[in-house]
């Protein structure tokens, strides 16, 4: 294999086709569904032919591709035809409700979506409602949605040159104001953090790192795809986690690393109390890496003892490609950390944008090659969001003496259930609609399964009655499932301060 000195790779397109010249034969993709696999040379050949499918309908250099796909092989190699295209991949989060994909996709004004047809509904209504969007694919098989389109346009994507400044993903980030965010992750972004995330957990050519995380999430794409491919080894795509199955596929598919969120580890000490099943192996896996949320001291206490499997906490943002920081896999690990930071400049500043002592408190900031190129069509908030030359994440925390950092709160209200980012102000916005609330708030409350929970507080208008269930399914049908509150509270009136700021913290107490 190449050895890598600097930035070796001036684009994802690069990287794979010298990793295809390089290892033509060795197995890259697994897909756990179905048992398919792609050698290097193979996924190369199935990329290019997908790529010219996209060609053969229109896109170029700079165009959205949106993709609303289950976790599996075809997803894998839809993000790369976007990148040997020159176009930039545009995951929707497949657990929104219609009126939310459609926004995402229109927000990004995207011109091709390729989907599953287990979606088709949703596909529908975002046909009515985005006019960038001229074709729909369905692409539930790579070789049937690529047989008409053998041929290589004129002037196709064969000829581009990229560089590593070319964007490659919009990503949307739930947002503040209520409305997501797109996130532009650029070519050089993915191979920094690539590069990154490869050197600090010491991964090798003979990694097979599972994706049971959705493909939505820039979790599975970088941590266990793309840093698959930088090692030059091997990708296993499942299409979603699921206890019963989990240590079979380890066993079967001789895994050695997989990403996962707390609420899968809790999940997996619920199904095998007594550890892995006898007759699966497990002797080659070396470590569970945790993102999203901290994982409860006991819930890693109990995981490592149970399964032999070491827990490696790490900390990012879609703004950061996903991984900031990592804590060493081996005896220099602590837990309760998010571990140290593996390529960027991470710092803790104060409210006035000074850096402050080991153990204070402050907001984490980040630069650098993995920070991402700002967000489509909001200038305000890119601006915002860099002031100073910083990413400012909206995270507290605080680093020790020896660069370990620990988050410790979030500067804003965002709540993280089972992996999911979700802010309470689209959930109090939508509420606000309702015509019998005369106010919302919502706040993350603690859960011991999915790390917290969405509850609702609600002050109704004089002389008007609804109940909570017909709230919580006012919700359900407006938001994805995940977002909505499971309890909502009735209140008199809000708690508030002396300058009337409502007191989110005072809410717990009500329930």
């Amino acid at each position: 294999m190449t050895t890598e000195t600097g930035n070796l790779y001036a684009s994802m397109r690069e990287l794979l086709e010298l990793r295809a010249a390089e290892t033509p034969s060795k197995t890259f993709l697994f897909d756990a569904h179905d048992g398919r696999t792609w050698t290097y040379a193979g996924f190369d050949a199935a990329v290019n032919r997908t790529a010219d499918t996209l060609a053969a309908h229109g896109i170029r250099r700079g165009d959205v591709v949106s993709l609303l796909l289950p976790n599996s092989a075809e997803y894998v190699i839809a993000y790369f035809a976007c990148f040997k295209t020159g176009a930039l991949a545009g995951p929707v989060n497949s657990l929104l409700k219609p009126e939310e994909a459609a926004y995402v996709v229109g927000n990004s004004d995207a011109k091709l979506l390729l989907y599953h047809s287990q979606f088709r509904d949703t596909v529908t209504r975002i046909q009515r409602e985005v006019s960038s969007l001229k074709v729909a694919l369905r692409f539930d098989d790579v070789a049937t949605a690529n047989a008409a389109s053998a041929a290589t346009p004129a002037g196709s994507w064969r000829e581009l040159t990229l560089a590593r400044d070319d964007e490659a993903i919009i990503i949307y980030t739930s947002g503040t104001t209520g409305r997501p965010k797109g996130c532009l992750l650029t070519h050089g972004n993915l191979l920094s953090n690539a590069r990154q995330i490869v050197r600090w957990l010491k991964f090798t050519p003979g990694e097979r790192l599972l994706s049971v995380m959705p493909l939505f999430h820039m979790n599975a794409v970088m941590v266990t795809t793309i840093a698959a491919m930088y090692a030059g080894g091997s990708s296993v795509v499942s299409p979603r986690f699921s206890a019963s199955r989990f240590w079979q596929i380890v066993s079967d598919y001789e895994v050695t690393s997989f990403g996962s969120v707390a609420t899968m580890l809790s999940m997996l000490l619920a199904t095998y109390p007594e550890g892995v099943p006898a007759g699966l192996r497990r002797e080659q896996l070396r470590f569970a890496m945790c993102g999203s949320a901290p994982v409860p001291a006991e819930v890693m206490r109990r995981f490592e003892e149970t399964f032999g499997c070491l827990v490696i906490e790490g900390y990012g943002l879609s703004e950061s490609t996903v991984r900031a920081t990592f804590n060493p896999p081996d005896a220099r690990r602590r837990p309760g950390s998010c571990g140290q930071s593996i390529g960027c400049e991470i710092k803790v500043f104060d409210e006035a944008e000074r850096e402050v002592a080991p153990g204070q408190l402050g907001e984490i900031v980040l630069r650098g090659e993995n920070v991402f190129k700002g967000y489509y069509k909001n200038e305000a908030a890119t601006t915002e969001a860099f002031r100073g030359g910083w990413f400012h994440t909206g995270d507290i925390g605080y680093a020790d003496a020896d660069g370990f950092f620990y988050i410790a709160d979030r500067k804003s209200d965002m709540i993280i259930r089972g992996g999911e980012n979700i802010y309470p102000r689209e959930i109090d916005e939508l509420l606000y609609k309702h015509p019998a609330v005369a106010a919302a708030a919502t706040v993350g409350v603690p859960d011991e399964l999915y790390g917290e929970e969405v509850a609702a507080f609600v002050v109704l208008k004089e002389g008007v009655e609804t109940s909570g269930e017909e709230l919580m399914e006012f919700c359900r049908t407006h938001l994805a499932d995940f977002k909505c509150p499971k309890t909502v509270r009735f209140l008199d009136e809000m708690p508030k301060g002396p300058t009337g700021k409502l007191l989110k913290r005072e809410l717990a107490k009500h329930l």
